[in-house]
């Protein structure tokens, strides 16, 4: 290496990067801590400088001592150019401020709204505006310039793409023209600027200390031109990790045509700098055996392992020389382990139980690498079981935070004009006070939920809820209806200037205000105030910093339709992440792959590495395809999988490392990622494979144990026997169906008291269009129980609207759906009754009876309410009218569908109210469907009488038996005859003793 050629040296992947990059150092300044200070090292990333900060204090043993000075190659500033104006003028250091990200974006999105022919929301505007970002920053990062896009597509052909030439005129035309009438640039021109100003400055007057650039694969355009400056620095040097100098050069060649491949990166920047790649270096050549020590230990097996995973990511094109392969033996495998889990909660597991197990071991850190966010926080929650908090560097996105939830919910609130489930979610949050004790706000927004909130839905408003209010009847003491009052309009009062804001189209900045405001009074209580309690915590300071930057952002945003507020905050908040600051493990870490870029670990954990996730999946470019961002300049997906893999493969040089994934993830099947199939293949030809699976099984096996008892023993079916006294006494009609099927319903609504509950905010169900139908129906025969008028559909028709009242107009599926099906009905109702009128008369509707039977605990009353009672020359007729299915015959005359035979007992008995006893004639059930047909009647073909004798006789026999105290309350004793649903099946808990065989009788 002459003096004049580039000094470009590579610390090998096996090698800890930092401790040998500072061993090197302190060589090269032979140990003098002045010489060290005036030492400039560059390297990728904050985290890397924190790393070798880290590094030389393990060097000194803790003690203090002075430091390079290091900063982020990536993300030079003003104060870090080297020298001033007056050195050198022909050099500009005055560089233009970077717009703020979301500043941009905002604007992006306003020149989207205001785009002709194009239609989308705010939230819509502003996620394609994020997407034009990274779309300038990419073109400015490779240097290519818009000019070459019009060229890309001949304008004889592909339409589409002319419409989107069209479009993309906002960042190629209207963008520069805003940045031309500022002092500020894009961020990656920035950054450009700032790299090239420093390359210049270094290229016009070298710096007197020693300049490192280290850990860059020159991913940058203007960083890879930096880093040709430094290398020809008289002091400078330039530190590539782990170049493979031991490949050959068919598969360096190879390497180089192979975008896909952990080296491509290094292999063009090594072109970049001039050197071919015999002329690099190794750092340590010149460090004495002392400088060395830190790896020396683990230096050969890991260098071992290098060669394998070089192996393992061998060029497509080379994987013949798999065939022959040699020089490997099981001691390649030193402290590699692979653990395939079922699922990717069980994956988690065992990175967990792997990073609990590291803190046995004194002084030694773990790290879990992966870009799978999701299983970086199923291990950051599988951790907090034994009480660790564990550094993701990731963080948490704000709007998953409570107060991003808070901000979210207080927005739907007014969206939804105070729907009832949005009401409840905010009134429930911690945050949420509204100047009281929190839980003595929550405990009156349960209390709100049971008395009004649950069941049909209220009108819009605060108005709508006070009306509910005042109609509700059932309170669980005198003074509660007054309390949620107070508790309301208070609420109200807090929300108003907001719900007015939100109340037509409010600009941005105005609708900001006014919901900053509703949140910070809302969040006050009886101790603190709302602005003090909303802000203080880690996600409390980033959500202030949010509003900050996004109040300037929206000066000169039009005004919002306010329906599209919610979905605009959230997809803003959704690029804002919050990392705690305090109180989080010194050892353990969770890392993005970029995060973990020449970190020193003593475990590393390389997680969710499955196709898609590790490499990731190719996003859709949105604006070009692959052959137009070939021809544009921009970079292939092959190259971001290069970059990925470089990640992996130098990840692979921990001392310990562990390969994880899951066969399954939320349920769907994935395939390994290709590079742990590349490995399976090296390790088969080596005859070496099973080996590291075998290591990891009793993690495995430790990990599934965690959550296994130690007996497994099956739930048995619940039989209560509860005091006779305790039974009920008096049940309907429907209820004795109930009895016989499933007791144990019965057993939980009479003598437990447990009810359902009814949904919040419940929209109208069959339930509802079956009793809508029944009252018109009702009202009609009521009114005509003669003969039928003239326009009697005209009165039916009439009767139905007036029953649906306000759910034609509230809910446009019940006009949809459930009107026209009415009207048939109607139509079919009155064509059978004007058949049977001439022979038939109506004796009365809904009419309520009673049976008493006498039992041993005492007597027992039966009661029921008939849809209708006719007579006819043979007798009573009982109708029932069913807009659901009917019973089967079968299943009458083997008593499980008592209702209309207990019905006939009722009637020959004389109980129902205002018919005289008599025999019954008839049984039968009209099913109103409105389908197709419209209606049938079914009638039961046995005799009324003796089915009537029958139930009754069957009623007694079942009161007697439940009037013994040993007689059990069992849920579904016949599970082929179990009801099709029941309220309480979870209270039986029948999906686990069910499950177990323990069915009943």
């Amino acid at each position: 290496m002459t003096p004049d050629s580039p000094k470009v040296y590579s610390i090998p992947a096996g090698a800890p990067f930092v401790d040998t990059l500072a061993a090197g150092i302190m060589e090269r300044v032979e140990g003098d801590p002045l010489a060290l200070a005036g030492v400039t090292v560059l390297l990728p990333t904050r985290r890397a400088c924190r790393s070798l900060q880290q590094a030389f204090l393990r060097r000194s043993g803790g003690q203090p001592t002075l430091l390079p000075r290091m900063a982020p190659l990536g993300e030079l500033d003003a104060g870090d150019l080297s020298l001033t104006e007056e050195e050198l003028p022909d050099v500009p250091l005055d560089l233009p401020e970077a717009i703020s990200p979301l500043n941009r974006q905002m604007t992006l999105a306003r020149l989207i709204l205001g785009a002709e022919g194009l239609s989308a929301t705010t939230a819509q505007a502003v996620r394609l505006s994020g997407d034009l970002g990274r779309l300038i920053d990419a073109v400015w990062t490779e240097r290519v310039g818009f000019e070459k896009l019009p060229l890309l597509v001949p304008a004889d052909y592909a339409e589409h793409w002319q419409v989107t030439l069209k479009f993309l005129t906002i960042v190629t035309e209207l963008w520069p023209a805003i940045l031309a009438t500022t002092a500020e640039t894009d961020p990656a021109r920035r950054r450009n600027l700032a790299l090239e100003t420093q390359a210049a400055l270094w290229r016009s007057a070298p710096p007197p200390g020693m300049v490192i650039a280290a850990g860059s694969t020159g991913s940058i355009a203007a960083a890879s031109d930096l880093l040709a400056v430094i290398a020809r620095l008289p002091n400078g040097s330039v530190v590539l990790p782990g170049l493979d100098q031991a490949a050959d050069d068919a598969i360096w060649e190879a390497i180089e045509q192979d975008e896909s491949h952990p080296q491509h990166g290094l292999s063009q920047l090594v072109r970049h700098l001039g050197v071919s790649r015999a002329e690099v270096r190794s750092w340590s050549e010149a460090a004495s055996e002392a400088a060395s020590d830190a790896a020396s230990d683990a230096t050969e097996p890991r260098g071992a392992r290098a060669r394998l995973i070089a192996e393992a990511m061998r060029p497509a094109a080379t994987t013949e020389g798999w065939r022959g392969l040699t020089g490997l033996d099981a001691g390649a495998l030193a402290g590699l382990t692979r653990i395939d889990a079922a699922t990717s909660e069980e994956e988690a597991q065992v990175i967990a139980l792997l990073m609990r197990h590291a803190l046995e071991t004194p002084d030694k850190t773990a790290a879990l690498i992966t870009p799978d966010r999701n299983l970086g926080r199923r291990v950051g929650m599988a951790l907090a079981r034994w009480g660790i908090e564990v550094n993701d560097s990731g963080g948490q996105p704000l709007a998953h935070t409570a107060v991003g939830t808070y901000l979210r919910l207080t927005a739907e609130l007014a969206a939804s004009r105070v729907h009832p489930l949005a009401l409840l979610a905010l009134a429930k949050h911690p945050m949420a006070a509204g100047g009281r004790d929190s839980a003595d706000f929550r405990a009156a927004a349960r209390a709100l939920e049971r008395v009004v909130l649950r069941g049909p839905r209220p009108a819009e408003g605060f108005d709508g809820v006070l009306s509910a209010l005042e109609q509700a009847e059932h309170f669980d003491h005198e003074e509660q209806q007054e309390v949620l009052r107070d508790w309301l309009v208070d609420l109200g009062r807090r929300a108003a200037p907001f719900l007015e804001a939100m109340s037509g189209e409010t600009p941005l900045a105005e609708l900001l205000r006014a919901h900053v405001a509703f949140c910070e009074a809302l969040a006050a209580d009886d101790e603190m105030e709302g602005a003090a309690r909303l802000w203080r915590q880690d996600d409390g300071e980033e959500a202030a910093r949010f509003v900050h930057d996004l109040l300037n952002a929206a000066d000169g945003f039009p005004a919002i339709p306010t329906k599209d507020y919610p979905a605009l905050l959230d997809a803003l908040m959704s690029a804002r992440a919050v990392r705690p600051r305090y109180g989080l493990h010194p050892r353990l870490f969770i890392l993005g792959p970029m995060e973990a870029r020449l970190q020193h670990l003593d475990l590393t954990i390389l997680g969710g590495l499955n196709e898609g996730t590790w490499p990731p999946a190719a996003s859709a470019d949105p604006w070009m395809s692959r052959p137009m961002r070939r021809d544009f300049g921009l970079p292939s997906p092959e190259r971001l999988v290069g970059m990925s893999a470089h990640d992996f493969a130098h990840a692979c040089g921990a001392p310990e490392v562990v390969l994880t994934r899951a066969a399954r993830v939320e349920g769907t099947p994935t395939v390994p990622s290709r590079w742990l199939l590349r490995l399976e293949t090296v390790l088969k030809a080596l005859d070496l494979d099973g080996l590291i699976e075998e290591r990891g099984a009793h993690w495995l096996a430790w990990a599934r144990g965690l959550d296994e008892p130690d007996r497994v023993q099956p739930a048995a079916a619940p039989e209560p026997r509860p005091p006779v006294a305790a039974r009920p006494r008096k049940l309907s009609v429907t209820e004795i169906e109930t009895w016989m099927r499933d007791p144990y319903a019965i057993y939980a609504r009479h003598c437990l008291r447990l009810r359902a509950l009814d949904p919040i905010a419940a929209d109208p169900g069959a339930a509802d269009r079956g009793q809508i139908i029944h009252d018109t129906l009702d009202a009609f025969v009521r009114e005509f129980p003669g003969p039928l008028p003239f326009d009697a559909l005209d009165r039916l028709i009439a009767l139905g609207r007036d029953r649906f009242g306000p759910l034609l107009r509230s809910h446009p599926d019940v006009w949809a759906f459930w009107w026209p099906r009415f009207e048939r009905v109607a139509a079919w109702f009155l064509e059978l009754e004007r058949e049977r009128r001439p022979r038939t008369r109506p004796l009365a509707t809904e009419v309520p009876g009673r049976l008493e039977l006498q039992a041993p605990g005492g007597p027992f009353v039966l009661t029921a309410k008939a849809d209708r009672i006719d007579r006819s020359p043979d007798g009573l007729v009982v109708i029932d009218y069913k807009t659901g299915t009917p019973p089967s015959g079968r299943e009458i005359e083997l008593g499980f569908a008592p209702q209309l035979p207990l019905e006939a007992a009722i009637a020959a008995a004389g109980g129902f109210s205002g018919v005289d006893a008599g025999p019954v004639a008839e049984l039968t059930f009209w099913r109103l469907s409105g389908g197709d047909p419209a209606g049938e009647e079914k009638p039961v073909k046995a005799d009324p009488a003796t089915l009537g004798e029958e139930a009754r006789a069957g009623l007694e026999a079942l009161v007697y038996r439940f009037d013994d105290p040993d007689t059990p309350y069992r849920s579904r004793p016949r599970p082929a005859l179990a009801p099709r649903y029941t309220d309480y099946a979870h209270l039986a808990r029948v999906q686990e003793w069910s499950s177990g065989g323990g069915e009943g009788e």
